[in-house]
């Protein structure tokens, strides 16, 4: 029997400051959450920062989940951040280990630890990523130990900061969450308020959390994942020791932060060394940008490469076909649509190369990004991401964009539901090999689709062109009709009538020849 070469290889030794000796800074950042996307990117920046000397400051992390934090203590809080992947053709390889968070605290037992940071005058910054609900408003008492939700968890230290700093000016704070919600810093800020007034707090909290407090709308971009079992064996060999915190990232990253000269003051960790973090007053180029072209790329590729029977973007990209049309349709019909502005960084150089950026990080071998992951709420996603696209594409042509039309086509045989099994949908694909697979339908409007499907008779195109137009003109779906679209509907029912009779792969072919 031969041994598995990743196991072929000695006892070594845990991540710890004993083993790599580093720094202590004074702590100035609190952090709401442990996940991979804050390890992956505030974090790693604040450690970038302090080795050039830029900031000096650590981080204290507050864990809601549980209160279990020996994963971090068993390491002294250490953690590598693995870097991996391709920018402007180059492949990156960079191994960072950060030591910039100094204590991780459990919410759930030690909150009186929490309350006590926000008596130190050298915090300047809380940093959250929580969930997409996480910013939501529930009403409760602040004074729970400790509070249940994050805008309270949030409001009591806010409180506690107050009484004793006496409502200083100088002892505000900069309020950045990153979860990944429009406005997120105004709806953070609209809950604390109305937390504010629900627990009777009074003017002068209020007045100081108007004025002192400042809270940040914030856009981040970066993939960060845990690595695979595999990967993870690979990579403690590299490094030399053992570290049950990797984390896996790739070397694009983006942190958009709505800010003034207050803000860009405080966040030293920003700066011309760091041109990837950028604080503006306005940050909607930034958000409409990566809305546009990778998200809204993503969910109009997505059901072709599934139906190809690939699983994942890395596999699009290696796909000679697919990768065709990926670029195509990223390059030729939505880059062109996405507004930009006459200022260096905002304009339309900016879209081309955000977009060739992205044709980078998607051919990232490193990264399993599963187009069923991608798959989630699809349907919301589409109006989300690609109606204004669409829109703005027959504003500026008045012709059909012939690739968002297939990409469309290709999103409705995604959603024909096959068969449902206790309340959950699954659609189907026939395999190379032979045979079937099916697959989960994870969206809100899977249910729509099984009744509107019913209506498609097999080799009828009269009966695809109906449901297409259907589809299409229901205003619940896409807040619009699409079928006011000139010439739009039909080419999407002639690609779907195709993809249907002639199948995915000569139908890709034709539409990329």
């Amino acid at each position: 029997m031969t041994a598995d070469p990743l196991d072929a290889h000695p006892t070594m030794a845990k991540l710890t400051r004993s083993t790599h000796p580093a720094p202590v800074f004074p702590e100035k950042i609190l952090q709401f959450g442990t996940g991979v996307l804050l390890r992956g990117l505030p974090d790693y920046l604040v450690q970038k920062a302090n080795n050039e000397g830029r900031f000096e400051g650590s981080i204290v992390v507050v864990k809601s989940t549980d209160s279990q934090t020996d994963e971090f203590s068993e390491q002294d809080n250490l953690y590598t951040v693995a870097v991996r992947g391709f920018q402007q053709g180059q492949e990156v390889t960079e191994n960072v280990i950060v030591s910039a968070i100094s204590r991780v605290l459990a919410a759930q037992t030690q909150w009186s630890e929490v309350l006590k940071l926000a008596r130190n005058p050298k915090l300047q910054i809380i940093v959250s990523n929580t969930t997409e609900i996480g910013l939501n408003y529930v009403e409760e008492s602040i004074f729970q130990n400790p509070p249940q939700s994050f805008p309270a968890k949030l409001t009591s230290f806010l409180y506690e900061r107050f009484r004793s700093v006496g409502g200083s000016k100088a002892k505000g704070l900069v309020v950045i969450p990153t979860e990944l919600v429009t406005d997120n810093g105004l709806k953070l800020r609209d809950a604390v308020e109305r937390l504010a007034q629900f627990n009777e707090l009074g003017k002068l909290f209020t007045k100081w959390l108007k004025f002192h407090v400042r809270f940040c709308n914030s856009l981040v971009d970066r993939i960060v994942t845990r690595p695979t079992d595999d990967s993870q064996k690979i990579l403690q060999q590299e490094v030399g020791y053992e570290d049950s915190l990797l984390t896996f990232t790739e070397p694009y990253y983006l942190w958009a932060i709505e800010g003034d000269d207050r803000v860009r003051e405080t966040l030293s960790f920003a700066g011309p060394s760091s041109p990837q973090i950028i604080i503006d007053e306005d940050i909607n180029f930034y958000k409409e940008r990566k809305l546009r072209v990778l998200n809204g790329t993503h969910t109009l590729t997505m059901p072709l490469g599934y139906l190809l029977g690939l699983e994942t973007v890395a596999d699009e990209m290696r796909h000679p076909t697919m990768s065709k049309f990926i670029e195509s349709l990223m390059l030729n019909e939505i880059v062109p649509t996405v507004p930009h502005y006459d200022i260096p960084g905002m304009d339309k150089a900016a879209v081309t190369q955000f977009a060739n950026d992205v044709l980078d990080r998607f051919r990232n071998p490193h990264l399993d990004h599963l187009l069923l992951k991608i798959s989630l709420q699809q349907t919301a996603k589409m109006q989300a991401r690609n109606v204004a696209t669409l829109q703005r594409y027959y504003e500026q042509t008045h012709e059909v964009p012939k690739l968002m039309a297939l990409g469309f086509a290709a999103y409705l045989l995604f959603m024909k539901v096959v068969r449902e099994e206790h309340g959950q949908f699954f659609g189907e694909i026939a395999l190379a090999s032979g045979g079937s697979l099916n697959y989960p339908i994870q969206d809100d409007k899977a249910g729509y689709f099984y009744g509107d499907w019913k209506t498609v008779k097999e080799r009828a195109p009269a009966t695809v062109q109906t449901f297409v137009q259907s589809v299409l003109s229901d205003k619940t779906l896409w807040q619009t009709d699409l079928t006011t679209l000139p010439g739009f509907s039909d080419a999407v029912a002639k690609d779907l009538n195709l993809l249907l009779t002639k199948g995915v792969v000569k139908t890709l072919e034709s539409a990329v020849a």
